[in-house]
Order: structure tokens, then sequence, then C-alpha cells
């Protein structure tokens, strides 16, 4: 950018898109064509990119290239095509896609696509078929995508245990046992909702599979010069498989030797097939920005997979994973949403759109639920909301209580109960207006979402999961915001 500033090029932005423009222009002035000025260009770029380029003079041509940031291609039976960053877009538009590796460049134009890979070698596209289709991006009757995702959450977790557990053990046909010899650790790295499901794994991989477990922001983790060992197990987690950081922390662990392992939703993913291994989510399409049946299929997958462990390690007796199993396969029961619920919280959200700020408070795996909870409500109502373990309520944050302040408290009867409403009280008494999600009765609760008698703590993770997504949903609808396309946000982050 220097030299074309010394060069008298005028920058009417401070995006490093213009950057590539003007240097494009540059190269053009020698160039025998468009295209030879694209790849000298190209060749004199640093970084993660994903680009498409048109040129007067070759107007029915679009270049691209793409190295580190995602992209492909899709196409339909018209010949029409579709770039993209993810295939999500694509659906009722392209039936096949073809995904671009880093270093591949080229063009294309209405009867050609030719690609090249980065040492210059023409290549083929291999085009795969597109596997949904135009009705999952529709809202079938509901008012918001991310409602009728909310309501989808019975139906793709049944997907996601369909031929995976049965009555004595859980089946993961895509992995090879191999995977998890001689691991002592397993590190679990993502982002974002993504990060609080990998909070929800730590306490069930040590819990069941009495494996250390330790989580990682990828963010953080890509800069912080980490020590990996050859007995660690790395798992990231991205529904898209193609964000940035959580990507770039999958390509550190394979750098380094680690065994990798890879929770995701969309098949074909640059995760996908970087790492060693594979449990897809099956959560189907998710077109709503703020994740919810996403979450709930990773959380799923982690429970699963932790009874996997259990039984290869021993760590569980044959009758205690059969109780979980039984568990897992009312999972889908548990998450039908009754209309006298959904009515209670649409009538509650009213009292909940001013004050100062929102605690969601948990305790043990509901803790990353209240984190999960608390960036639903930041996402789509954009209010202030922070997650926090119950019991860290008295070393700072109970100093902001009072009723301006609203305490959104997880009260599960079958886990720590007594410890957990103990913590409510104390904020009870400083006047903070409490908002309890319980199976019990609670009558330190200004407001009281009662959920149903469960026979485990997990059931009433994922009823109480719904009721804070419902709860986020309705408040930010009274407020008449964007419930599937909040301010600054992305889909899917392929950018730092």
């Amino acid at each position: 950018k220097k030299e074309l500033i010394n060069e008298g090029v005028t920058f009417l932005s401070q995006t490093d898109t213009e950057v590539i423009v003007h240097q494009f222009e540059k190269n053009l002035k020698n160039a025998k064509n468009a295209f030879e000025a694209f790849q000298k260009t190209i060749d004199e770029l640093e970084g993660a990119y994903a680009i498409l380029l048109v040129t007067k003079g070759e107007e029915d041509k679009i270049f691209f290239a793409k190295n580190g940031s995602p992209m492909l291609v899709g196409i339909n039976e018209e010949s029409e095509k579709y770039f993209a960053s993810s295939d999500t877009p694509l659906i009722g538009h392209a039936t096949e896609v073809h995904y671009f590796e880093d270093g591949d460049y080229g063009y294309v134009s209405s009867d050609a696509i030719v690609i090249y890979d980065k040492k210059g070698n023409k290549k083929e596209p291999n085009f795969v078929k597109l596997t949904t289709n135009r009705l999952s991006a529709q809202k079938d009757g509901y008012r918001f995508f991310m409602e009728k995702e909310i309501y989808e959450q019975s139906d793709v977790i049944a997907d996601t245990l369909l031929g995976r557990v049965n009555e004595k053990e859980v089946l993961f046909e895509e992995l090879d046992a191999a995977l998890f010899e001689d691991i002592n650790e397993i590190k679990l790295c993502a982002c974002g909702t993504s990060y609080h499901a990998a909070l929800t794994a730590s306490y069930l991989f040590e819990r069941y599979s009495k494996i250390k477990s330790t989580v990682e922001i990828a963010s953080e983790f890509r800069y912080r010069e980490p020590i990996m060992t050859q007995d660690t197990l790395f798992v990231v987690i991205s529904q898209s498989g193609e964000t940035a950081d959580t990507l770039e922390t999958l390509k550190m662990a394979k750098n380094a030797g680690l065994k990798t392992l890879v929770i995701c939703n969309v098949d074909n993913s640059s995760m996908v097939r970087l790492a060693d291994a594979t449990i897809l989510t099956r959560a189907g399409v998710e077109k709503g920005v703020a994740s919810t049946k996403a979450f709930a299929t990773q959380v799923t997958v982690f429970w699963m997979l932790s009874l996997y462990l259990a039984k290869l390690k021993n760590s569980l007796t044959k009758k205690e994973i059969e109780k979980q199993l039984e568990l897992l396969r009312a999972l889908p029961v548990c998450l039908k949403i009754e209309d006298s619920m959904h009515e209670r919280i649409k009538r509650l959200s009213k009292r909940y759109l001013h004050g100062h700020g929102f605690f969601f408070i948990g305790r043990d795996i509901f803790f990353p639920l209240a984190l999960e909870g608390a960036l639903k409500l930041k996402e789509i109502s954009y209010l202030h909301a922070e997650g926090y373990p119950s019991g860290e309520m008295k070393h700072g944050p109970i100093a902001l209580a009072d009723p301006e302040l609203f305490t959104i408290a997880l009260l599960p009867e079958h886990l720590l109960y007594e410890k957990s409403r103990s913590n409510v009280e104390e904020l009870s008494a400083r006047d903070s207006t409490i908002c309890a999600i319980s199976p019990l009765e609670f009558d330190k609760a200004d407001d009281f979402i009662q959920t149903k008698k469960q026979k485990d703590y997990m059931l009433e993770f994922f009823e109480m999961m719904v009721v804070v997504q419902l709860l986020s949903l309705e408040i930010s609808v009274r407020l008449g915001n964007d419930v599937d396309m909040p301010r600054n946000l992305a889909k899917s982050v392929t950018v730092e």
C-alpha cells in the first residue's frame, strides 16, 4: 500500500480489498491480458483472502483466488454459477458445489470453470451434490428462522442420535478407536457458541470418561505459544467448519503432530477435510445468525462421545452407561416445546426490556449454559448480559445487584440445587430482580418459569436451554429487532 501511495495512487478506504484492486490495475498496464495481471497480483499477496474480481474488457469472466479463507462455487442445471464462503447461501440456487483448496485460482465464464493450483497446474473441478434443498430455507409458518430452528431441535437431535445410540452402547462408525490410544488429555478449541459447547463437554469428559479436559478460546490459543504434547487429542468445534481462528488452531495441532477431531455441521468444510476424524452433528441448515440447534447438537455429540470413551476406558459400569443411554434416547421428547411454556415466556418478556443488564447464572454444566443464554440475549436484543458461575456472585458481581439488574437463575433439581438456590437468595436479599428457571417452586423469585420434572440434570440442561433461547427471542421481538440478522454479526466468522 505504501508503494502504491508513493506512486500517486489515492485510496478511498482503509480496506485491504482496495489495495488488491489498485495492485491489479498497476500490473494490468504491463500484462498481456487481465488474467496474467491477476496471477501476478495473487503472487504478490500475503495472508488470507478469498477474492472475486471483474474487470473491464473481460466482463464475461470472474477471476477468483483463495488462500486461508473459505470459498466454493456452485452450479445448477441452467449452468448458472454462484460463489460463496459456505454452501448454506446456495440452497435453492445451486445443485452441486466445488470446494476450492488453498492456493487455487482461476476464472469462470458462461461456459467454463478454469482452476489452477498454487503451483500453476491446471486441475478439474470436483463437484459434489448439495444435499439440502429449498424447503430447508423457508420459515414454514414461523415468524423467524431462529424460532423455527428452536422448535426443530427435537427433530434434529433425533437425527444426531440416529444409528449412534442403542440400549447398550454408543456407536460412531466414523471413528476408529485407535484415535484415542495413548491419549491422556483432550484439548477443546472453539469460538462463541461452540466454545460454550466445548466448556460443557469438558465437564462430561472428566465426569464420565475420567480424562483430563481443557478448553481454549481459539482466537487466544493461536497466539499464545501453547505447549502441545503427543498424548493430547485436539478437538475443534465449529458449526460451519470455516471459523478462521478455530481453523488456524487445527492447523497448529496438525503441525505439532497431534491427533485431531472436528465436531462440525458441514461436510466437506475446511476443518472436516483437514482433521484426522470428524463427527457431523446433523443439525441441518441453520439460517439464523444466533446459533440454537447447532449448540444443541454439539452438546449431544459430546454427551455421546463421553459415553463412547467411558466404555473404551472402563470408567463407567455397564449399568451406568445404559442409564445414560436411556436418557439420551429420551432427549427428543424432552425438547418438545409446549404452547403454554412459549406463551408464558412471551408474556414474561415484556418485563425485561430495560434495566442496566442481565446476569445469567448457573453451576457445573449450567454455567456454560448461562454463558450461552447471555450470548443469545446480547446477540439479538443488544442488551448487556453476562454469564457467571453462581458461586462467583460474592466475588465482585453482586456489587451490581439492584432492582434494575435482572438475574436469570438456572436451578436444576438434580445438580447442586441447594447451593445454587443459596446464591440466588443472596442476590434477592440485595433486591436484584430474579427470574428463576427450575422444576421446583422458588418463593424468592420475582418471576418463575417452571420446567418439567426430569430424571436427570442432563435432561434439565436441554429443557432450560430451550427456555433461555425462547426468552432471548421474545425480548428481541418486543424490542423490534431483526432476530435472524442482528446488527454487526455474520453467521460464519471467516476472518480474524
